[in-house]
């Protein structure tokens, strides 16, 4: 299946680190090697990048390396093809717009005979069923609400709605619109809350280590979710199957 990388902060922050070790997992320490990508929220404004090569060779995946964009939500994605060929069509993440803001989600797992009707203007491009359930969601959203609504408006409708999709197959996701994360597990997805006082965290996938201490104010607040836990020295938690997190601020809401 595919891994999923997600940054939730309450001030700009770097995610280079974290990506360093993730991207390996794109041909290198894993076999997920059918394309990749990231989105980086920047204001209202959304920094997107795909591409169908592997993470671990993609020059694009070298510069978010090296390049410390900060961003408050960053969602990013390796891909081990399910449905739908190796293309850019079909990298996560996803985007599209809905009151006036960007929406960005990622899908890791396999949903089958996953087909409800889309009559609005939310349409998939390419052939995947991430792309499809990520059309629903927003079709349903707009359905549900008017206007942009608050965030724990939007997490009670989403708990309403992922259960019809989650019940077709496996259905972990990242979904932001730049105010907050929401994360959904079905099978495997873990967070780890950086915060005061910060400490010296190593890669599993390569050897590289930091010291958040000397990056980090004492009011900075970092929420990370994952696949599989990406450092080998800090308190990884194992999200509880079927519930809807919500991260909001580099905290767990």
């Amino acid at each position: 299946m595919c891994q999923l990388l997600g940054m939730n902060c309450n001030t700009p922050t770097d995610i280079t680190f974290s990506f360093s070790g993730f991207a390996q997992r794109g041909g290198v320490t894993d076999h997920h090697g059918d394309g990749w990508g990231i989105a980086f929220f920047e204001g209202r404004g959304v920094r997107h990048m795909v591409d169908h090569e592997s993470a671990a060779t993609s020059p694009v995946a070298e510069l978010v390396r090296r390049y410390p964009i900060k961003s408050e939500n960053v969602i990013a994605h390796i891909r081990k093809a399910t449905q739908g060929v190796v293309a850019l069509e079909n990298c996560h993440p996803f985007v599209r717009e809905l009151w006036g803001r960007y929406w960005v989600f990622a899908h890791n797992g396999n949903l089958v005979d996953f087909a409800p009707r889309l009559h609005g203007s939310f349409r998939p491009v390419g052939q995947t069923d991430s792309e499809y359930a990520f059309c629903w969601l927003m079709q349903e959203l707009a359905k549900s609400h008017a206007t942009l609504p608050s965030v724990n408006e939007l997490s009670l409708t989403l708990r309403e709605l992922v259960p019809q999709i989650s019940r077709q197959g496996t259905f972990n996701f990242l979904l932001s619109n730049g105010e907050a994360l929401w994360a959904h597990a079905t099978s495997h997805l873990h967070y780890v809350l950086r915060r005061c006082p910060f400490t010296r965290a190593t890669l599993s996938d390569e050897d590289l280590s930091v010291n958040f201490a000397e990056h980090t104010s004492e009011t900075d607040r970092v929420a990370i979710v994952v696949t599989q836990p990406l450092t080998t020295d800090e308190a990884w938690v194992s999200f509880e199957p079927g519930r809807l997190y919500t991260f909001a601020q580099g905290d767990l809401l």
